[in-house]
């Protein structure tokens, strides 16, 4: 089973890096991630994370960030969680800039089967330290709506997952009510007890200012503590 397990690894690998290539219209990025969930109890949870962003073909970082949160599960169905970003981006001057995002999501889950539903309505607010205008001194708010679809594997600690996500502005004179959309497919591979590493493919359309098409691969590695 191991050597199963490492050969489907390599052949994944290779070929989310292929389509990622294949696919890309305007640029190309990965992403590598790192993140933690640790229980205090039945209901409530602590998350951190920290990720690096690349663009321009993955050769320049365009963001770095830690984040952390607290999650509280109503039930096996429902949950409600808050956290913070503190982000390094790379701003119009191609110098890097602190920005502060604060999120507000709101879960569901259904298992149905093997398969697992998943929906998130987020609400994010985030506030800039580069000031090019009048505008970016006033605090951006978006609204996201992601919808996932996991299916737990019975015979290998495979498990393959789609998600689209969508960002609505909020409180904004913007004319466009989605500028932002992504789909994503990928696995979640289970390495030990409590190990496991996630590997996908993003396609990310941007609306504003203009029509702009990217293509990620990402990378993430997944620590229960």
């Amino acid at each position: 089973m191991m050597m199963t397990t490492r050969r489907i690894y390599v052949l994944t690998v290779t070929f989310l890096l292929s389509v990622a290539a294949v696919a890309q219209d305007k640029d190309f990025g990965i992403w590598y991630g790192v993140s933690g969930e640790h229980k205090i109890n039945k209901k409530l949870e602590l998350n951190v994370s920290t990720e690096v962003k690349t663009f321009r073909n993955a050769s320049k970082i365009e963001e770095a960030f830690i984040e952390g949160g607290l999650g509280y599960n109503f039930n096996k169905y429902f949950a409600a969680d808050g956290s913070y970003r503190l982000s390094k981006c790379i701003e119009d001057n191609n110098s890097y800039y602190f920005r502060h995002k604060f999120y507000l999501d709101f879960k569901g889950s259904l298992p149905v089967g093997n398969f697992s539903f998943s929906a998130r309505l987020r609400f994010q607010t985030q506030t800039k330290t580069f000031i090019k205008n009048d505008r970016d001194k006033q605090p951006d708010y978006t609204g996201r709506i992601k919808l996932k679809a996991v299916y737990k594997t019975p015979v290998f600690p495979v498990n393959p997952y789609v998600y689209a996500e969508a960002f609505s502005p909020m409180f904004s004179d913007k004319t466009r009510t989605i500028e932002k959309i992504r789909y994503s497919a990928g696995l979640e591979f289970k390495i030990v007890k409590n190990h496991s590493v996630e590997l996908g493919y993003i396609f990310q359309r941007d609306y504003l200012p203009h029509v702009s098409d990217m293509s990620i691969a990402s990378v993430n590695y997944n620590i229960k503590f």
